[in-house]
């Protein structure tokens, strides 16, 4: 069996981390559940920079050995009912070869340990809904559908390309 994997806050400032969030984005990026294109240039340029210069973002990343093998990045935002901050899971990220271990679990643990530390008053993120195995994950470890009213329903997640 293969040895556990460590999940650690990645150093933007360290170049090994800063291609492991490159990597690893990208791998993400290019597999079905992330749209399935790869980063633009621009972006495997300028991601890590523009990540580091923004207090409110953060990056856990997850390692086999000395293998890069997953990643959730972090960007905090506000609630306004609870004036408090709130922290958005933005990715989730684990190499094939390594789902189904934990590893995904393990870094939100972590990223979690942060937000509390931040002062967040909640955890939010999104999945697509045919990602089953994410999805079963989230609701596991306590993720539910955001309501504030039943009779109102669940919130909804659009977007619009500016």
């Amino acid at each position: 069996m293969a040895a556990a994997c460590s999940a650690r806050l990645a150093d933007y400032a360290c170049a090994a981390d800063a291609a492991a969030v490159v990597a690893l984005l990208d791998a993400y990026a290019s597999d079905p559940a992330g749209g399935g294109e790869p980063l633009s240039d621009y972006a495997k340029t300028h991601l890590v920079r523009e990540l580091a210069t923004r207090p409110q973002a953060y990056t856990v990343l997850a390692f086999d050995g000395d293998l890069p093998v997953g990643l959730v990045n972090c960007i905090e935002g506000f609630s306004t009912f609870a004036c408090k901050p709130l922290v958005n899971v933005h990715d989730v990220a684990v190499l094939a070869s390594h789902r189904g271990r934990g590893v995904a679990a393990q870094m939100l643990a972590l990223a979690e340990q942060v937000a509390q530390a931040r002062g967040a008053v909640k955890m939010t993120l999104e999945v697509l809904s045919g990602n089953e195995p994410a999805v079963n994950l989230y609701r596991r470890i306590g993720y539910a559908g955001y309501q504030l009213d039943p009779a109102m329903g669940t919130a909804q997640f659009f977007q619009k390309w500016l």
